[in-house]
């Protein structure tokens, strides 16, 4: 009988609600790229429409997230560990608190990217998402992985994207020395108080791909005590 046949018997599959989770985790973090671009044109309704269903999505994931939570079998023939999984719920959960509150602080002080970073700051933004985006891969195999009893190909998979979500985080701690380069080469024409925010929020950005990155590393920790 498979692993998935046997979990179909004793246990309700937790693999399901956590896919759910990042997905809809990543399609919020996603939202800020038109939120930004609302930004840059000082365009604040369209800012504030795009926030608020960015905040409805956070909310959405945290739903999910208590769901799974409740549900999570205690019982015989889980085939990972519970305390991981919910690690892992976990580390996912905080790329959606994060990305809201970038929107939320951004939109509080009209703070608009100064134009001459706003390209360097959009790529290092798409960087950062594609570490969410690799995390959404990884977890997608997980229902796969379960049916071939945490071995095989998919298991291979699981560890290329692990590697892969590593080279990424890298490349945006590179991306945010470059960027905050370009800020301090203009931070004397700008408001001081924003430029304090402007480097937090170069900051809190780079965030999301660091929290991509231990979403990673929880998973291959679950992977090997499965």
């Amino acid at each position: 009988m498979s692993m998935n046949s046997i979990l179909g018997v004793f246990a309700k599959s937790p693999i399901k609600p956590l896919q759910e989770h990042i997905y809809k985790v990543h399609e919020c973090a996603s939202h800020l790229v038109p939120f930004f671009e609302a930004a840059y044109a000082n365009d604040w309704n369209k800012a504030t429409g795009i926030r608020a269903e960015l905040s409805k999505m956070e909310k959405s994931a945290d739903k999910l997230k208590r769901e799974l939570r409740m549900n999570l079998p205690k019982g015989l023939f889980m085939p990972i560990d519970r305390t991981d999984l919910l690690g892992l719920v976990t580390e996912q959960d905080k790329i959606a608190n994060t990305a809201k509150d970038i929107s939320g602080r951004i939109l509080g002080r009209k703070l608009v990217i100064p134009p001459p970073i706003q390209q360097e700051f959009m790529e290092y933004l798409l960087r950062c998402l594609d570490a969410s985006a690799c995390a959404v891969k990884a977890i997608d195999e997980l229902d796969e992985l379960l049916e071939t009893g945490f071995q095989g190909r998919e298991l291979q998979i699981i560890d290329k994207l692990v590697v892969e979500l590593d080279s990424i985080e890298n490349s945006t701690d590179v991306m945010q020395i470059s960027l905050r380069h370009s800020l301090h080469g203009i931070e004397q024409d700008l408001n001081p108080v924003d430029v304090v925010f402007l480097y937090n929020v170069i900051e809190w950005v780079g965030e999301l791909a660091d929290l991509a990155e231990r979403v990673g590393d929880k998973l291959e920790l679950m992977l090997a005590r499965s």
